[in-house]
């Protein structure tokens, strides 16, 4: 007896045109619909009410442009330009010939049809950042498209790429680097003349990637600066300090230093500072109310300031103060720490790390509010290494070693968004990271202006101040920072 042939019938065609139309206007109905809105409005309403309509909203988006430059940079900008990537840098025709080029494509065995990894989504959070979101095809997978992820920057036009996982089965995110705005080094924040023109909630450091002036705001914010050796930490140790010039001439700014690393970095600029230690220095006596000590010298500045700080919160409760102001009579106090992870974790005791873990939670936790900042510096920013990583407003990434960094500095998938801290070059990009803030979690590609020798001798020389130690102040002088 025969066995009677199956009636199921494989298809031998590939996907009818009219249905990858209909799939096509599915996945983009923003620029299937507006033709049809367009079309319709003139229809109902007539030409002239829909030019006039469409220039209103041309003329709305200049404006906004030019009198709220920053929120359209952050809201309008992005979305525009993602747009206009998307149907230019990768339009269809262009995207399929730069996968097949890296046998990136598939083939359907029982059709023959091509497979090409679909494009779902484009960001562009910066001019030079572009962030895709891929479907591949079934049989490929993540590791498919690293190994020739060099050929597919090269195809894309990009400089620098990273391919990662995405959130879903059969997706991943590809981060694409396009040029590199600073090609020329940039010149040190320029010293202010008088204090009137220091704006403490705009330090200036250096220039951003559209070419503005990068400015962090240090008063009520602590700062994180991750960075691997050589990658321009000190660039943003001496541009702060130059940008507050005339207040720490004038006392109305502070710096304690404590230099781990031996005082290499931070000696010629001595004069500068309030307080200054390092770890080649002899202990120093300490009386915390017990009796004195002799303690490392590291410490006692930590321990100094943070009596400082307890000694301004009672000033501040007993005059009934709630917002702290700047003046002679109650300076702004900033603590840097050049090289964090010789205090917190490397250097001294377990119970002198567990004691300087413990301070430095205190003051990132009560300073700000007190007029008590925080500026660190580390080349390896894991939990373990600083325990209070979490407590700093404001983190900087620049070249870090591992890919893994960069989320810890900058927070759960900055690198997915576009802060490939890890891929910039050792060589000519000193100086250059990404940051963020609490009000975008968008990386934005900054870099820092670099101050020479010369450069610190001028700080030096126009901004020393002549300390008068006379111990925490009495009355608040008001001034506006």
């Amino acid at each position: 007896m025969k066995t009677p042939k199956s009636t199921t019938r494989r298809s031998s065609g590939k996907t009818p045109i009219p249905a990858r139309c209909a799939g096509w206007m599915l996945r983009h109905p923003g620029v299937t619909a507006m033709p049809a809105v367009f079309g319709t409005s003139v229809i109902e309403l007539g030409a002239v009410t829909t030019g006039s309509a469409v220039a209103g909203l041309v003329g709305a988006g200049l404006s906004w442009r030019y009198l709220h430059k920053d929120s359209y940079m952050a809201v309008a900008s992005p979305r525009l330009r993602a747009v206009r990537r998307r149907w230019t840098r990768y339009i269809g025709k262009s995207w399929k010939e730069s996968l097949e080029y890296c046998n990136l494509v598939g083939q359907d065995r029982r059709t023959g049809e091509l497979l090409v990894p679909r494009l779902l989504r484009v960001a562009a959070p910066t001019p030079s950042i572009d962030v895709l979101k891929v479907k591949f095809v079934k049989g490929q997978s993540l590791r498919v498209f690293q190994d020739v992820q060099d050929e597919l920057a090269a195809a894309l036009g990009a400089d620098v790429i990273a391919i990662e996982k995405g959130s879903k089965p059969r997706i991943l995110t590809i981060t694409l680097v396009h040029g590199n705005p600073f090609d020329v080094v940039i010149p040190p924040a320029d010293i202010p003349g008088e204090v009137d023109e220091v704006d403490l909630k705009a330090i200036e450091l250096g220039d951003t990637e559209q070419g503005e002036i990068w400015a962090e705001p240090l008063l009520g914010h602590h700062w994180l600066i991750s960075g691997a050796t050589g990658s321009g930490k000190g660039s943003l140790l001496w541009n702060p300090l130059r940008a507050m010039g005339p207040m720490i001439r004038e006392q109305i700014a502070r710096i304690w230093m404590i230099d781990p690393k031996g005082g290499m970095e931070t000696e010629r600029g001595k004069p500068l500072f309030y307080r200054h230690a390092t770890s080649a220095d002899d202990d120093v006596e300490y009386d915390d109310g017990t009796g004195p000590e002799d303690v490392d010298p590291m410490l006692a500045v930590l321990l100094e300031f943070r009596d400082r700080m307890r000694e301004r919160q009672a000033f501040l409760r007993e005059h009934k103060l709630r917002k702290f102001t700047p003046s002679v009579e109650t300076p702004f106090e900033v603590l840097m720490i050049d090289e964090l992870a010789m205090l917190t974790a490397l250097g001294g005791s377990r119970s002198t790390i567990s004691q300087v873990n413990r301070i430095l939670a205190e003051i990132l936790t009560q300073g700000r509010a007190a007029g008590f900042a925080v500026v660190a510096y580390v080349q390896e920013p894991t939990k373990d290494i600083v325990p209070v990583r979490d407590l700093f407003t404001r983190r900087i990434s620049l070249r870090t070693g591992s890919a893994s960094y960069v989320d810890m500095v900058l927070g759960e998938d900055a690198r997915l968004r576009g802060a490939l801290a890890d891929e910039i070059p050792e060589e000519g990009c000193e100086g250059i990271g990404y940051r963020t803030s609490e009000k975008s979690r968008t990386p934005i590609r900054v870099r820092a202006g670099y101050s020479t020798d010369d450069d610190i001798d001028e700080l030096v020389r126009l901004c020393t101040p002549h300390f008068d130690d006379d111990g925490p102040a009495g009355i608040v002088v008001p001034f506006a920072a």
